[in-house]
């Protein structure tokens, strides 16, 4: 799995943040922060709930 996120998109709503808080976080202005861009098989299913609940679609996920 690869995390890639478009930063021009991001809203800041920070459920990414919430739900994956191994995979994302948010800098200082709100905005979302990829902590590890391919994480282990364990947060998988955390990083794929994350990128369905962004009300932007700034996530996304290839397999």
């Amino acid at each position: 799995m690869r995390i890639e996120v478009d930063h021009d998109a991001c809203v800041g709503a920070g459920q990414c943040a919430l739900v994956a808080g191994e995979v994302f976080d948010q800098d200082d202005e709100g905005f979302v922060v990829v902590l590890d861009d391919t994480p282990p098989t364990g947060s998988h299913q955390a990083a794929r709930r994350a990128a369905s609940l962004c009300p932007a679609r700034a996530i996304r996920v290839r397999e």
